[in-house]
């Protein structure tokens, strides 16, 4: 009955969202298009690259493999880079299945890899596989669980995970499913993992503990709540990302009954964050317990849109990436996104200082067909190369017939200038003080500023640098 009575002021709200941000003065003029690079996938829920890597991209299929596409020679290999079979595998509608997959930083050195899958406990499972000595297009089939936790039900499972700029392992997880939230999940911060961020440090190599939690963590230690959450209220993340350039986070997190939203946390800001699930569904409250709808001490989206027709709506949010190639320089900072359900792809820009969205862009026509006549049709997921160009992950239809596209210029594809030295680590041609105080600031870490790849920044990192002063 409750649901009844505040679906009407639910769908107004959400339409004079949709309304402010879709005004034809606002919308990009820059125009893109989409190029399929890649066929003849199964189910495919992600795209990335390992850290470096130009040549190649790695392919998730929910069904269990992932795949790699060499870039070079525009070739699907034949053989899967690891089949993960210890999966509650799934297709279609399911959510369960292969979701996951994130390279450590110092992955050239160390080999190191993390997937996130469900199994047939069920549990939710991240596990840590390494590159076979002998073949860097193969995985060794052996891994070691490094981290799981119960799902009641099949549905809700997240399964992004990604390496921060911090070096740590972020992983996102569903509330564990059914409708409403139940057992009120993703507000519970003690032993429950379910509707959260989760960031750990995992170790290289050896045997328990595999991991260790951040001491920044904000449950971390004598603090109550779990120690590996990073920040919770979160119905079903499906698709984060990093602002490879701002180091910015951004989580796509699917709405239920009326509204879809974008959140953004800044990347000076800390942890302890909750989005609000299930008490607060975008801005709309719904009437459920658990904290107190739209209070102060919940972190509100920068973007929603409502469960409606036509270019503003949707009913299944897939996160995407803030845009950081070189092909299409004048849309440097712009985030895409789209809806597995309507099909509609949208970008904006979004200041984080001052909370100032512009440039909202419905990008549907530009999207499909492709510069060669294809159609997307369920997009499951947004990825990035080693260059930071962005790729659209389609599952293509109901019989899983999946696809790869890129986003390219409209005039077609350019070329992208020599990448920069190591040592440049924000990349803007020079080497100097706003390099070394990125290396500093994340001493005796990974990630930015690990200049030989090693896994840790570390003094010989910092004699590459200065060897490298402009």
């Amino acid at each position: 009955m409750l649901k009844t009575l505040l679906a009407p002021l639910v769908i107004a709200a959400s339409l004079l969202s949709s309304f402010a941000v879709n005004s034809a003065a606002d919308a990009q003029v820059v125009n893109v298009r989409t190029k399929r690079i890649c066929t003849g996938l199964n189910f495919p829920v992600f795209v990335t690259h390992a850290p470096g890597d130009t040549s190649r991209l790695f392919i998730l299929q929910k069904t269990g493999a992932i795949r790699i596409f060499n870039l070079t020679t525009n070739t699907l290999l034949p053989t899967a880079f690891l089949t993960v079979t210890t999966s509650a595998t799934a297709a279609g509608s399911d959510e369960r299945g292969l979701l996951g997959l994130a390279f450590d930083p110092g992955y050239a050195k160390n080999g190191q890899f993390y997937i996130y899958y469900t199994n047939s406990t069920p549990n939710n499972v991240v596990s840590r596989y390494t590159v076979s000595s002998a073949n860097p297009n193969v995985a060794n089939a052996t891994g070691t669980i490094i981290l799981q936790w119960s799902d009641p039900f099949s549905n809700h499972n997240g399964g992004w995970m990604g390496f921060g700029p911090d070096g740590n392992l972020y992983i996102g997880t569903g509330d564990g499913g059914s409708a409403n939230d139940p057992s009120n999940r993703a507000q519970t911060i003690t032993a429950m993992r379910l509707g959260k961020i989760l960031r750990i440090k995992p170790n290289i190599g050896g045997v328990s503990p595999y991991y260790t939690s951040p001491s920044t963590n904000p449950f971390s230690g004598a603090t109550a709540g779990d120690d590996e959450i990073w920040s919770y209220g979160l119905r079903n993340p499906w698709r984060c990302s990093f602002d490879r350039q701002t180091g910015d986070f951004w989580i796509g997190d699917v709405g239920q009954n009326a509204v879809e939203e974008v959140n953004v946390q800044a990347a000076a800001a800390v942890g302890g964050r909750n989005y609000g699930w299930r008490c607060t569904e975008g801005m709309s409250c719904t009437g459920l317990t658990g904290c107190t709808c739209n209070g102060t001490t919940l972190t509100a989206p920068v973007h929603v849109y409502n469960h409606a027709a036509g270019t503003g709506g949707g009913y299944c949010l897939t996160g995407g990436y803030v845009y950081r190639g070189c092909l299409i320089d004048n849309l440097s900072g712009t985030y895409f996104f789209a809806d597995y359900s309507s099909n509609n792809v949208w970008s904006f820009r979004y200041n984080v200082a001052t909370g100032v969205k512009s440039e909202f862009t419905v990008r549907n026509t530009q999207f499909t067909p492709s510069l060669d006549g294809f159609a997307l049709n369920e997009i499951a997921s947004f990825g990035e190369d080693a260059n930071g160009e962005v790729y659209v992950v389609d599952q293509g239809s109901a019989n899983g017939a999946g696809a790869i596209f890129k986003i390219v210029p409209t005039t077609g594809d350019a070329v992208c200038p020599p990448p920069c030295v190591a040592a440049d680590i924000d990349c803007d041609g020079d080497v100097d003080a706003t390099d070394l105080a990125t290396l500093l600031g994340n001493w005796g870490g990974s990630g930015a500023g690990d200049i030989d790849g090693n896994g840790t920044i570390d003094a010989s990192d910092l004699a590459s640098l200065l060897g490298a002063w402009s």
